[in-house]
């Protein structure tokens, strides 16, 4: 059986919540689930297609001819549903600052505090961005159902709370090397 891309199942959950366009599902990608998992026009198109084609998503009618709007079929929920039930694969974690860091050892010691302190920094502007986010939420709660809110916010915690541990690491390792 063929490894089948995971960005059809990001794809198919977000039209399990609502159908919308192309754009509207990177939109969602960009702004809700993009703390784990990124998708690009690239690849988001070429999917839609090929679900098109499975009959898992189909076309709705729309009075623009320039705007498709996909909406998820009976199908499709079936083989989302099923995949959310399968147990998830683990992936193990593959970060090129750490395999940098593992042999810095060879570098002078202002380059890897400059190295820490620069992947420090774009953790703190993650960390920014996970709380602009945390506070659209709140912002946006009226119109989640609360169960859904959960479910919401639990990828979003473990952003932050991943977010502060790398921070923290960041700080000890500079003392240490300082």
């Amino acid at each position: 059986m063929a490894i089948k891309s995971k960005t059809r199942y990001a794809i198919l959950g977000i039209l399990s919540i609502n159908s919308g366009t192309g754009y509207d599902i990177k939109k969602y990608c960009d702004t809700v689930i993009s703390n784990f998992w990124n998708e690009n026009f690239g690849h988001i198109y070429p999917v839609l297609s090929q679900l098109l084609e499975e009959g898992l998503i189909q076309e709705e009618d729309s009075s623009s001819t320039r705007k498709k709007v996909y909406t998820i079929t009976e199908s499709g929920r079936t083989e989302f549903l099923n995949w959310l039930l399968e147990p998830a694969e683990y992936q193990p974690m593959r970060s090129e600052f750490l395999l940098k860091l593992t042999f810095s050892s060879n570098l002078p010691k202002e380059n890897i505090i400059a190295m820490l302190t620069d992947y420090k920094e774009k953790h703190l502007e993650r960390l920014l961005k996970y709380q602009q986010l945390q506070d659209s939420l709140n912002k946006g709660n009226d119109e989640i159902t609360t169960d859904r809110q959960i479910f919401l916010y639990a990828p979003l915690r473990l952003g932050i709370l991943n977010t502060e541990a790398v921070l923290s690491w960041c700080d000890e390792i500079l003392s240490a090397i300082q």
